[in-house]
């Protein structure tokens, strides 16, 4: 949907922004994760964030911009990619 993703000299991105938020901050959490681990609840309330943006959204109870989207898709994602680094290092062990 064009009006919620960004745009790059007139090219829509192929995903919204909440989505482009989650890979760029899943690409940080797993680069942060080599210098150090957030706790499983602060990676939860991380997530929670975005599912909250969604629902408020989705309820429409608050209206989110792209810029929410964006920002809340990043918290989750860095939460992400930290939880992704943590299961495989789990699994290496």
């Amino acid at each position: 949907m064009p009006e919620r993703s960004f745009f790059l000299r007139g090219y829509q991105f192929p995903v919204c922004a909440r989505c482009t938020g989650v890979f760029i901050g899943q690409t940080l959490g797993i680069v942060s994760s080599h210098f150090f681990l957030l706790s499983k609840d602060w990676i939860s309330f991380l997530c929670f964030i975005m599912f909250l943006d969604w629902y408020l959204q989705r309820m429409k109870l608050l209206l989110s911009t792209n810029i929410r989207r964006f920002v809340t898709g990043s918290l989750c994602g860095y939460g992400l990619g930290q939880a992704y680094f943590q299961i495989i290092l789990y699994f290496i062990k």
